[in-house]
């Protein structure tokens, strides 16, 4: 067995760019482009026996500051943040904090029981719940496969 050791820096860190470019980079692309450059908050969608519900995690928003809003069968979710008056006494050496408004909307089928919709906003995970209709609550629960 012949042990040879590489004291080329460029080979160790041009596998490491490269590693880096065709497999972690593109998934950080994803969540910077989508959150940093879009405004879009990550969703959860979840499928449950009643109802559907979509999980916006979107901290530092009051309750107020959002706008639920169906239209058709699309369902918009937004949200504005208005600016905070500062005190003219205190001067802000830095400021990270930025406030964001975002616009999300989904496509709402037949399925779902419109005029039941609700939300709710706690821990920073805003929550909009989407009744299914009886009849197809009925379905998923006997399992029929029915052909028109």
């Amino acid at each position: 067995m012949t042990l040879v050791k590489t004291t080329n820096p460029f080979a160790k860190s041009f596998d490491g760019l490269m590693n880096e470019l065709f497999n972690e980079f593109p998934a950080t692309l994803g969540k910077t482009m989508r959150e940093d450059v879009f405004h879009f908050p990550p969703v959860n969608i979840v499928d449950k026996a009643n109802a559907f519900a979509i999980q916006l995690s979107v901290p530092g928003f009051d309750k107020t500051d959002f706008n639920v809003k169906l239209d058709a069968n699309i369902l918009t979710i937004s949200a504005e943040k208005k600016d905070e008056q500062v005190s003219e006494t205190d001067k802000t050496i830095r400021k990270e904090f930025s406030l964001k408004s975002f616009k999300r909307s989904f496509t709402v089928d037949e399925k779902i029981d419109a005029a039941n919709i609700a939300a709710k906003y706690e821990n920073g995970i805003l929550l909009v719940e989407l009744p299914k209709k009886k009849k197809q609550k009925l379905l998923q629960k006997n399992n029929y496969s029915i052909k028109f």
